[in-house]
């Protein structure tokens, strides 16, 4: 069986996080995206909803978690190379992310990190396919 992964997440401003990561490179599914909620496509098997902090409470029934002061979740998107890694980065940092943590270099895998406009952890690592063990 093939399931698919929706992480909702919310956010004070839907509009800048969907201009933010937009001018990432993703792409949004219209069908699911209106004025309190963006719907942004990851893969055929991904996607982040971005919901405004008043919707994202219906579907809740404690707080929101201040992620200024705290981690609840880390997102990790892969990366086809390790320049494409610093480039999606220094691309989030330039458009008002900011870093987070020291990158992180292996030599058969690399990644950094940056928070988004709302804190929430976004890493994109990059891993060379050929040092994956079989099995």
């Amino acid at each position: 069986m093939s399931r698919m992964l929706f992480a909702n997440m919310p956010v004070k401003d839907v509009a800048a996080t969907q201009s933010f990561f937009a001018g990432l490179g993703f792409e949004f599914n219209a069908a699911f995206s209106d004025e309190n909620t963006a719907s942004m496509i990851i893969s055929d098997q991904a996607t982040v909803m971005f919901l405004a902090e008043s919707r994202f409470k219906d579907f809740i029934s404690d707080a929101i978690a201040d992620a200024t002061q705290s981690r609840e979740v880390l997102m990790c998107v892969s990366a086809d190379s390790r320049s494409e890694v610093d480039s999606l980065v220094d691309a989030a940092i330039a458009a008002g992310g900011t870093p987070w943590m020291a990158p992180q270099d292996h030599g058969f895998m690399y990644g950094r990190a940056f928070r988004d406009l709302d804190h929430h952890v976004w890493e994109v690592m990059w891993m060379d396919p050929s040092a994956i063990p079989a099995g």
